[in-house]
């Protein structure tokens, strides 16, 4: 149990003193970063789909008919 109590007390000690925590500013620049980049993978993503789902009808339209 001593174990347990000086685990939480070392980390809520490293918690409160020693952690950087990011500004309000820096918080919301990182999110919108984090919310940009997301975007341009699901554009990236979308594009990938609809190519391959043309390419894939293509072949199949030629191999059936």
């Amino acid at each position: 149990m001593n174990k347990i109590r000086e685990y939480i007390k070392l980390s809520t000690d490293e918690l409160v003193n020693k952690v950087t925590w990011p500004t309000w500013e820096e918080l919301q620049e990182s999110t919108l970063i984090v919310m940009i980049a997301s975007l341009l993978i699901a554009l990236v993503i979308y594009v990938i789909d609809i190519v391959s789902s043309s390419a894939l009808g293509f072949f199949y339209q030629i191999f059936q008919g």
